[in-house]
């Protein structure tokens, strides 16, 4: 229910597309309904029977509520169509094939009317989930991204996102279209018997028990499929990233056996999930089928012992199977939609997962303005782990503005940790870092990261230009600034040699550049923003002497 309201509510953020897509939707049910009805007085006129009585007195309507308005309604019609069939029969077939004509042109045009505001509605609100995913995986610690798989992340943004789009048409059709569709027609079959209605009534549940069965499993199986997906993408992501490494140790042949075998038991899962899900149509045909014989068994019986009196004729048996056979529709409908749901609902709980995240690195309550640093930084007595184990104890120096600061030590011993620990990528566990005096806590992150640049120790560049990513973060950012930069960085040089220049796009992570090509393009980026404290994190491993 709760995956119900969700869903619901992402819909009737647009309402005027949600109430549009309803009301047409309501006009096809009652379109549909009528063309079906029109069959009956069709079949009269084309096939008269001796026992056929032609209703020729003009019926007086007597005002009692809605059952005497229906009434008055069907015996004007029938009194409308004796009259026209005994003038004249070829007039009288042609209006009624007129008639359904028209009722079928109306119908078939609010479907599609239901369907042009619906396919505005779908891709919006998917529009809005990888809006908020996206968001939020901006505003996730790094943390996040060290400990989770990028490709399951990926994954919920497509794959999950996709469910959730199904479950949008779902929820639309399963509280405002088919309900109503059941609720027309159930009215029409009681006005004609409700003895055959009653029965009809009694055959029905057993189907719909048997789709909620299938649905219940669908939902376990799904969400298996959706986490495999995510294996599959985060594999992709992180051997199309290493294809060097993948050919130079002449790993293809091993790393095409492990993409097979993930695949596979994707391929497998989605295998099961699509046939529960499909299982549900074809067994309500037929389960639909079987109740539809029963009722004609029932009825024909009815007829042909006189159980049902005066008040049924064959005439509104004939009618009574064509609505019927259309109930079965959108109690289907809501069979395949609940099936729908089913599956959906265990994308929306990965959403929701991620969505609900708590993102630990936050903005205190009350914070304080910062100001360019005065005096000094300091470390006092930090400890910081990423698990379980300290990879920093107590750890205390101080920063003097104005000065240089290097830190050595072996690989592994926590420079990478002590630079990441300045910005907030992480928190410390004890201790505290001040900004002249202040904790760095007290500050909003994005105030304290504007006074910071770091030029990392691999160099992330983005699939553009060489300007944009020296640029980047700096909106009014002037290519004589962005050259300076480059010029500062040593890089300016082979910029310019580049086929285009500050223009020429740099591929996927930069990968048109050399190594040393993109660590000068990243200090550049760094120097462009000038900010009053540098982080330099072994920020010339892939340069030469001379840079």
């Amino acid at each position: 229910m709760k995956q119900l309201t969700t869903i619901f509510k992402a819909t009737f953020v647009y309402k005027g597309r949600a109430l549009a897509t309803i009301f047409f939707n309501l006009l096809f049910v009652i379109f549909n309904l009528i063309s079906l009805v029109l069959f009956v007085p069709f079949l009269q006129v084309i096939f008269p029977s001796d026992d056929t009585e032609l209703v020729l007195t003009k019926p007086v309507y007597d005002g009692e509520g809605i059952g005497g308005f229906v009434d008055y309604v069907s015996k004007y019609f029938d009194y409308f169509m004796s009259t026209m069939a005994q003038e004249d029969p070829k007039y009288a077939l042609m209006f009624v094939c007129v008639s359904v004509v028209i009722a079928f042109f109306l119908k078939s045009l609010f479907r599609y009317l239901a369907i042009y505001h619906q396919s505005q509605l779908r891709m919006a609100v998917v529009r809005d989930y990888r809006n908020q995913l996206f968001e939020k995986s901006m505003r996730l610690p790094v943390s996040f991204f060290t400990e989770e798989k990028k490709g399951d992340l990926m994954s919920r943004m497509n794959g999950d996102v996709n469910e959730i789009e199904i479950a949008v048409v779902a929820v639309l059709e399963l509280i405002f279209r088919d309900p109503i569709s059941v609720f027309i027609t159930v009215g029409v079959l009681i006005y004609w018997s409700p003895s055959l209605t009653l029965f009809s009534f009694i055959l029905l549940p057993v189907s719909a028990l048997i789709i909620t069965q299938i649905g219940k499993s669908l939902k376990r199986t799904a969400n298996k499929g959706q986490k495999q997906l995510g294996v599959v993408f985060s594999f992709l992501d992180e051997y199309l990233g290493g294809i060097r490494i993948v050919k130079a140790f002449n790993a293809s042949r091993d790393a095409v056996n492990k993409f097979k075998n993930i695949n596979l038991h994707h391929q497998r899962l989605l295998t099961r999930a699509f046939r529960k899900r499909d299982l549900s149509s074809p067994l309500n045909e037929f389960l639909g089928a079987v109740v539809m014989i029963l009722i004609v068994w029932y009825g024909g019986s009815m007829i042909l012992d006189g159980a049902a009196g005066e008040a049924f004729t064959g005439k509104q048996f004939i009618g009574f199977i064509i609505v019927f056979s259309q109930l079965l529709v959108p109690v289907q409908n809501i069979a395949k939609n609940t099936a729908n749901l089913s599956k959906a609902r265990a994308s929306q709980d990965r959403i929701e997962e991620i969505l609900d995240l708590d993102e630990k690195i936050n903005d205190p309550e009350k914070p304080q303005s910062i100001r360019p640093l005065k005096d000094k930084i300091v470390f006092d007595q930090v400890s910081f782990a990423y698990r379980k184990e300290n990879v920093l104890s107590n750890i205390s120096f101080e920063l003097e503005k104005g000065k240089t600061v290097a830190l050595v030590g072996e690989s592994g011993s926590g420079k990478s940790t002590i630079a990441d620990l300045l910005p907030r990528f992480y928190d410390v566990k004890e201790g505290a870092i001040t900004y002249d005096g202040t904790n760095i806590k007290s500050f909003l992150l994005h105030d304290l990261r504007a006074q910071m640049g770091m030029v990392s120790q691999e160099s992330i560049l983005f699939n553009d230009t060489i300007f944009n990513n020296i640029a980047f973060g700096i909106k009014d950012a002037t290519e004589e600034s962005v050259m300076q930069a480059a010029k500062v960085a040593n890089a300016h040089r082979f910029i310019m040699n580049l086929e285009e220049g500050y223009q020429t796009n740099i591929g996927e992570r930069g990968n048109k550049l050399s190594g040393g090509q993109k660590q000068r393009v990243s200090i550049a980026r760094a120097v462009l923003k000038n900010p009053p404290i540098m982080i330099l994190d072994e920020a010339t491993s892939a340069l030469d002497t001379e840079s």
